[in-house]
């Protein structure tokens, strides 16, 4: 019998049994087609056929919580003001999860909303390299908090993105970052009553409270 070399890499399904699918658990035999984690290839992240807000570090897919209607509703406000802005400009393009922009080799990030200046526009279906500005809807929780206030920034900051606006509902603030060098320096730090403003876009502001307020349900 032929001996196995343990210096060979072996394959993973040899370490452990796959368990069989029953109603009620995940389907196993399914996952087994798809790449495992830190395998999977920029190609085959890009072809994910999915209504999941997905993004790709290094072979690795992260998958997003799913927002919810008050998320969704702070997200509506902050288009329409952002393309507002920059289409009566024609400026270039506003765009909004889900939509990947790339953030380094092999990174992915689908920011709640960005924009695009004209020339950093592609002409073809890939996704642009970094972005001119992007916003972040702070998510609750401490994994969610951490990936936005300090994993994308430091990402960010690295994929030379000039300005990242971070919306947070749970502490009432919109905090403007703009880069300096190769880090984030802070333009403002803006609560309810003052008015959230941009140093890339000059002249586009949000009104923070009315935007911390669109998350509410209001009465006709």
């Amino acid at each position: 019998m032929a001996l196995t070399n343990p210096a060979e890499p072996q394959p993973i399904v040899d370490s452990w049994e796959m368990p069989v699918s029953r109603r009620g658990t995940p389907t196993w035999e399914m996952a087994i087609q798809f790449p495992i984690q830190g395998e999977w290839t920029e190609e085959q992240y890009l072809n994910l056929d999915t209504n999941r807000l997905v993004e790709f570090q290094n072979g690795v897919l992260e998958f997003l919580p799913m927002p919810g209607p008050a998320h969704f509703r702070l997200s509506r406000f902050l288009i329409d003001a952002l393309r507002s802005f920059v289409e009566s400009r024609k400026l270039g393009e506003v765009f909004w999860a889900p939509y990947s922009v790339r953030t380094g080799p092999s990174c992915f990030r689908e920011p709640d909303l960005g924009f695009l200046a004209t020339d950093r526009i592609p002409n073809d279906n890939t996704p642009p390299e970094g972005a001119d500005l992007v916003i972040e809807i702070v998510s609750a929780g401490t994994s969610h908090r951490r990936r936005d206030l300090q994993e994308k920034r430091t990402e960010y900051a690295a994929a030379a993105i000039p300005e990242y606006w971070i919306v947070d509902p749970e502490f009432k603030t919109i905090t403007v970052l703009v880069l300096e060098g190769n880090k984030y320096a802070v333009h403002g730090e803006f609560k309810p009553g003052t008015l959230a403003t941009s140093r890339l876009l000059s002249g586009f502001e949000v009104d923070v409270k009315a935007c911390l307020d669109s998350a509410k349900v209001h009465d006709e």
